[in-house]
């Protein structure tokens, strides 16, 4: 087991929104089954998953990062539910986002920068969401997955101006705590 601590690097959400879809969550608890919430200050929606990194690699992630400091600013639309995996117990509950050529340029460079720094390529496909719940517990299911679907449909605009490396510290709540901020220009 390694020691290491673990990272991804993000689009965070902007307080606006961070409260409004903690208030899905907290109206969805009560009609979903899951072990883990997030925290509202945990929302995000992540570019990279990195994983354990040792100091001189993130040192080194960090510098090659600000290359994307030169793209700019832009909006996208947030909202909607959907899940990943089983229909009948999905294992992540999400808000969707707009999956826009700006996002799929900022999310190729945050690829190919960690990839100089020798970080894997992500192979499956990019499927940008903001995760709500996660971890299918047995129990309550108070409404079909397509009532809350249609349900949950209202959608707001995030204006993606800083991408972020966050920390991850698992016994916490938040669980995560940004190290590096850039800025969109």
């Amino acid at each position: 087991m390694s020691n290491l601590s673990h990272y991804f690097i993000a689009i965070p959400l902007d307080h606006a929104l961070k409260d409004y879809f903690s208030i899905w969550q907290d109206s969805l608890k009560e009609q979903l089954s899951y072990k883990e919430w997030p925290h509202k200050q945990d929302l995000h929606i992540t570019l990279k998953f990195l994983g354990p990194v040792a100091p001189e690699t993130l040192k080194g992630l960090i510098h090659e990062l600000k290359t994307i400091e030169q793209l700019k600013e832009f909006e996208l639309t947030v909202g909607t539910i959907g899940t990943f995996g089983n229909p009948l117990k999905p294992r992540v509950l999400w808000a969707g986002v707009e999956k826009t050529d700006e996002l799929v340029v900022l999310q190729y460079q945050v690829e190919e920068c960690a990839g100089r720094i020798g970080f894997a390529k992500e192979n499956r496909e990019y499927r940008p969401h903001i995760t709500l719940a996660k971890k299918w517990a047995e129990g309550r299911n108070n409404g079909s997955l397509a009532d809350i679907k249609n349900k949950y449909n209202d959608q707001r605009k995030l204006y993606v101006n800083e991408v972020v490396i966050y920390q991850i510290f698992p016994s916490r709540s938040p669980k995560y705590e940004i190290i590096q901020t850039y800025h969109l220009s």
